[in-house]
């Protein structure tokens, strides 16, 4: 008992960092023009949407439960948040069965499709041209 409570300690840390993030995005409500969030940067300046836009947004949605908002905000950003909480997850059961993670070596293309899945969410988002314009914030 007293083992697993220790190998406990890198994941409760992990999700109550996560729980702080999600607590302060709740309370800037980055929905609101003139919060405390700035705005993106890439966007201030270049006018582009960057892969990142409205990640605050769609976590302030996911926080409220508001799945259609936070997919409308960003799409690739539900997908990764999805994709994140469920390595959490297998982190966590292999840290309390004591067993090892796989290692990312053997998924040695793995670097790749994600930043290509990134690069075309990227273009697609910003082609001024139906029915593109719908990924538009």
């Amino acid at each position: 008992m007293e083992r697993t409570l220790a190998r406990l300690k890198a994941p409760a840390a992990v999700a109550a960092g996560a729980v702080c993030a999600c607590a302060f995005v709740a309370w800037a409500d980055p929905t609101t023009p003139g919060g405390v969030i700035p705005p993106c940067p890439t966007y201030t300046v270049f006018g582009i949407l960057c892969p990142g836009c409205g990640a605050s947004r769609m976590l302030y949605s996911l926080v409220h439960l508001d799945i259609p908002s936070a997919v409308q905000f960003n799409a690739l950003g539900v997908v990764a948040t999805v994709g994140l909480l469920a390595m959490f997850g297998l982190w966590t059961v292999s840290r309390v069965r004591g067993t090892p993670m796989p290692r990312w070596e053997r998924y040695r293309w793995a670097p790749h499709i994600v930043l290509t899945v990134v690069a075309v969410w990227f273009v697609v988002r910003n082609i001024p041209v139906a029915p593109f314009t719908a990924l538009r914030i």
